[in-house]
């Protein structure tokens, strides 16, 4: 209800933080308007016995799911759910194998803006987790993310042209 207002309002994109997983009426929403949806990982039970295979394996039916709904390929966005369901270690494992969710073919967002596992690494409160952020974005972009997702836009901005130029060259 909440997806379909705001696109009778004029929102391009959905986020749905569970895959259209637990909305039976999302997917059907967003084909019908066919805008552009992404698809996160998370789970409401977080254990695994394989976090990238099963990752792996939940957004690829996401992905059927979309699909079945009438949702085009080319408006299908996967998010591999950083801080959703995993604890700081098992995000850091997520970011080692950010390049598997790449080959499924699919743009990847990715959005690590200030999260816990920055936190744990570098020891810093919330607030304190840009050059953490700079250092995920750039990685990411390295392995192949297409979108991010962050708080400190002006900043993050500067990051990710300047690896994408050194990254995406003609």
């Amino acid at each position: 209800a909440v997806a379909e207002k705001a696109l009778e309002m004029g929102v391009h994109m959905i986020n749905d933080i569970w895959g259209l997983k637990a909305d039976s009426r999302m997917a059907s929403v967003a084909a019908g308007y066919q805008v552009p949806v992404c698809l996160m990982h998370n789970r409401k039970v977080a254990e695994y016995q394989d976090i990238i295979t099963d990752i792996i394996d939940d957004l690829k039916e996401s992905v059927q799911i979309a699909l079945r709904a009438g949702i085009k390929e080319e408006n299908i966005v996967l998010d591999p759910g950083i801080g959703f369901a995993k604890n700081p270690d098992e995000n850091l494992e997520v970011m080692y194998h950010l390049e598997e969710l790449v080959a499924l073919g699919y743009p990847v967002l990715l959005g690590t803006s200030r999260k816990s596992m920055i936190g744990k690494v570098l020891d810093l409160p919330v607030d304190d987790r840009m050059e953490g952020t700079a250092a995920t974005l750039a990685y990411g972009i390295t392995r192949g993310v297409d979108i991010v997702r962050v708080h400190d836009i002006k900043y993050m901005r500067r990051v990710v042209k300047m690896t994408d130029a050194m990254v995406r060259r003609p």
